[in-house]
């Protein structure tokens, strides 16, 4: 054999053990970036750091929190669908920006059933119905009832248009017969700072963010969209319990995702740390104070979620009048 053919055949060789080697390399071996597509601050970016500095440690990498914000969630989440399927850039977002945003925008740059691989819902977050008390009603039987008795008198604050806050409410005032009158407002503290002001008689909004407000009577609180009450409101039933379904008042949700093709023995580790850090009671501690309840849910679990939400939030969406933009 000659000697340029011999290196030839060594170089080939050396090649293929080099990409045997790779491929065999324990998962991960280099620091996870986790993309949040919102602005410091608000729950998914509590949610994505208390998760990452536990899941972390436990896999002996680093998991750098990455926030882009914009559009809505938009932004950020489509920066995930574009990545590499290498598990080594996921994503944590919210229920709207997946399941909501695609009836919201015409030329949204992802699809949510068809770019993602799904690693499981890490937490929901329930919101609270509550009224300024000048409204004088103490449940939401009252409500519905001053509300038929005033079509289109009452107003709700919501996050802003398209909002989890205005499609549970358009969803309350559907499934209940009545004709509460949406004001949008740019966040979610404005709009329950507006209840306070009684610029606007009906809100709904997570724990946390009413919880000194009801306390001090500024709001009541009628009821919780919840399977069961929450320990710091423990007098406040559930829709459920209120007479109402529980789908009218659906939790918003942070979950886990990577790009389409990530394989899956990758998205088993990952949901695996997942659950493992939600059981740390300190981790479990930080969450209940920002009102989020740890799911630590299947990839199966939300892919049957997802593909319920798409269509019935694009039919609320489409019955409310508002346009894609």
């Amino acid at each position: 054999m000659s000697s340029r053919r011999f290196c030839s055949v060594v170089l080939a060789l050396a090649s293929m053990l080099v990409a045997a080697a790779a491929v065999g390399q324990p998962y991960p071996d280099k620091p996870i970036r986790l993309v949040v597509p919102f602005a410091p601050g608000g729950a998914s970016d509590l949610t994505a750091r208390t998760l990452a500095q536990k899941m972390g440690d436990s896999m002996g990498k680093s998991i750098v929190v990455d926030n882009k914000p914009g559009a809505n969630g938009a932004i950020g989440t489509e920066l995930v669908a574009k990545a590499a399927p290498d598990g080594y850039t996921i994503l944590i977002t919210d229920r709207g920006s997946l399941t909501v945003n695609p009836a919201l925008y015409a030329s949204l740059a992802y699809d949510p059933i068809k770019d993602f691989a799904y690693i499981g819902i890490v937490t929901e977050g329930p919101y609270v119905l509550v009224v300024n008390p000048k409204l004088n009603v103490n449940s939401l039987a009252e409500l519905v009832a001053l509300a038929k008795a005033k079509p289109g008198t009452l107003n709700y604050s919501s996050f802003g248009i398209g909002s989890m806050a205005q499609l549970n409410l358009e969803a309350l005032n559907q499934k209940m017969g009545i004709d509460l009158t949406h004001v949008p407002y740019k966040g979610a503290a404005p709009a329950a700072q507006a209840a306070v002001a009684g610029e606007v008689g009906v809100t709904i909004a997570a724990v946390p963010a009413v919880q000194g407000f009801i306390k001090d009577g500024r709001l009541k609180a009628l009821a919780v969209g919840a399977d069961k009450r929450f320990s710091v409101l423990p007098d406040v039933p559930t829709m459920k319990e209120a007479g109402a379904a529980n789908d009218i008042l659906v939790p918003t949700y942070f979950a886990l995702l990577a790009p389409q093709g990530t394989p899956p023995a990758i998205i088993a580790r990952l949901n695996a740390e997942m659950k493992k850090a939600l059981t740390d009671p300190a981790v479990a501690e930080r969450l209940a104070g920002a009102g989020l309840v740890p799911t630590g849910g299947t990839p199966e679990a939300m892919a049957a979620s997802i593909r319920q939400d798409v269509p019935r939030f694009a039919a609320l969406v489409k019955s409310i009048g508002i346009k894609p933009e």
